[in-house]
């Protein structure tokens, strides 16, 4: 605990003295001189589209969320469908969404167009959730999805696992591009829900101790096209 509250002290006492970036960007400063601005307290997102990747694999494995990059659209689906039969998964819940449909399509199991035609019952009953997200924030290693793209929050929270299917496009490197992304996206038209997730849902209330899916999906994947 001392670590902590001195990092926090650390944090208060530099902010009076000088100004301090936004969280999602690095300080600036003339090479080999001391900086006039504060540093960043959130980590790098990458400075190329491929570093980005690199850093959002990185990140994703602390969060123990698994991370299965495929080279095209008809390899996502065979990734899925070979992930619904190693888990002997018999129903599974899917957004309605062009991206989803042939992914859907491709299982064995049962599958449901849960946004169609919304059962909290039946949703509950289904071992996974697909989704499509808004972005990828490799910084964080976080997926923002909203209302628009998981046909809301049910879908991505219900079900004991959840599976994300998205295009290397949608990787931003840091939380404030995630953000522009949306805005430009949506512009005042915000979806009515927007959530970050990172890795499968946890809680640590109980004497410190990790429990993975106390309140959400026990298992996140992270299905990446490109």
């Amino acid at each position: 605990m001392s670590d902590a509250r001195s990092d926090i002290l650390a944090r208060i006492r530099e902010a009076l003295k000088v100004k301090a970036p936004k969280p999602h960007l690095k300080g600036e400063g003339a090479p080999g001189k001391t900086s006039t601005v504060a540093k960043p307290w959130l980590p790098d997102g990458g400075d190329t589209a491929e570093h980005s990747l690199i850093i959002l694999a990185e990140q994703l494995a602390k969060l123990k969320a698994v991370f299965i990059r495929v080279p095209d659209h008809a390899a996502a689906a065979k990734a899925v469908a070979e992930l619904s039969a190693s888990k002997n998964w018999k129903k599974v819940a899917y957004h309605g969404h062009d991206l989803l449909r042939p992914v859907a399509a491709a299982l064995s199991c049962e599958t449901w167009e849960a946004d169609a035609s919304f059962e909290k019952q039946r949703l509950e009953g289904c071992d996974a959730g697909i989704t499509t997200c808004e972005s990828i924030v490799a910084q964080l290693g976080a997926i923002l999805v909203s209302s628009a793209s998981s046909g809301g929050r049910a879908l991505s929270i219900l079900p004991h696992v959840h599976v994300v299917v998205a295009e290397a496009s949608q990787v931003v490197p840091d939380l404030g591009a995630s953000l522009a992304l949306m805005k430009a996206r949506h512009g005042d038209q915000m979806p009515s829900m927007l959530s970050f997730i990172t890795g499968p849902s946890r809680t640590g209330d109980i004497e410190r101790i990790l429990v993975l899916g106390a309140h959400g999906p026990k298992e996140l994947y992270l299905v990446l096209i490109g």
